[in-house]
């Protein structure tokens, strides 16, 4: 196995500072000559490291001011199921939910195929634009059946559904199956999320089951592209 280079071992050592909240988003981060003394490291080194980190957009650097923390973008791995606020904990900033629509009502032929229940079995159609902090990440719409959740509340899904499933609820959750969609938003999500109706946003339309292999819940997420990234990783058999 190749050696990692000096540079990118120091790189991984700043990315670890950020993530741990060590420098925060937004903030400047020490200047090339305290990082020099603090790795023992020549200066080209630590330009490297830097330079690896400006063109991930990890870090920006500013003429006269410094190198900044930058926002990021929510590594979204499909492979593991897991809340919302669960997939933001690392950068240590507030999320919430403004719950648009809560209801009542029956299945569509296709959502009750969906749900794997009766066309006249009731259903929660719930609306949702889940925040971080001020800011509108993704527009959710969710369908589960009345049966399995009779005790669902409109405060519930103001918070954690996963939460409430797995904790009030006592389930455990097993897995998911997702599509990954571009499409033009709609007028309402182009004006939920605050973007241009013209540019295309990722529809993610997400199937999920119980251990013991009944669906909970049928969802389409609308994300905006600038504030998430998609990562997969294929083997090849």
């Amino acid at each position: 196995m190749a050696k990692i280079s000096l540079y990118r071992q120091i790189a991984d050592t700043i990315r670890t500072k950020i993530n741990s909240g060590d420098y925060k988003v937004g903030e400047v981060i020490p200047t090339e000559a305290e990082l020099r003394e603090e790795f023992s490291v020549s200066r080209v080194t630590i330009r490297q490291a830097l330079k690896l980190l400006i063109e991930n957009d990890e870090l920006e650097s500013v003429q006269g001011s410094g190198t900044y923390v930058k926002e990021n973008k929510v590594n979204y791995n499909i492979y593991q199921q897991s809340s919302f606020k669960e997939k933001w904990t690392h950068l240590n900033v507030a999320t919430h939910s403004d719950v648009i629509i809560f209801e009542i009502t029956k299945p569509s032929i296709l959502m009750a195929e969906n749900l794997n229940i009766n066309e006249n079995d009731r259903i929660f159609y719930i609306k949702r634009v889940r925040y971080i902090e001020d800011n509108p990440i993704t527009v959710e719409e969710t369908w589960m059946p009345l049966a399995l959740f009779p005790d669902l509340t409109y405060q519930v899904m103001q918070n954690s559904k996963y939460e409430y499933i797995e904790k009030t609820k006592g389930l455990t959750i097993d897995r998911s199956e997702q599509e990954i969609i571009p499409i033009l938003p709609s007028a309402e999500v182009s004006a939920l999320l605050g973007i241009d109706p013209s540019l295309p946003i990722i529809e993610k339309r997400t199937r999920s089951y119980l251990q013991d292999n009944t669906v909970f819940e049928y969802s389409r997420n609308y994300f905006k592209p600038s504030d998430y990234k998609f990562t997969l990783v294929a083997k090849r058999h």
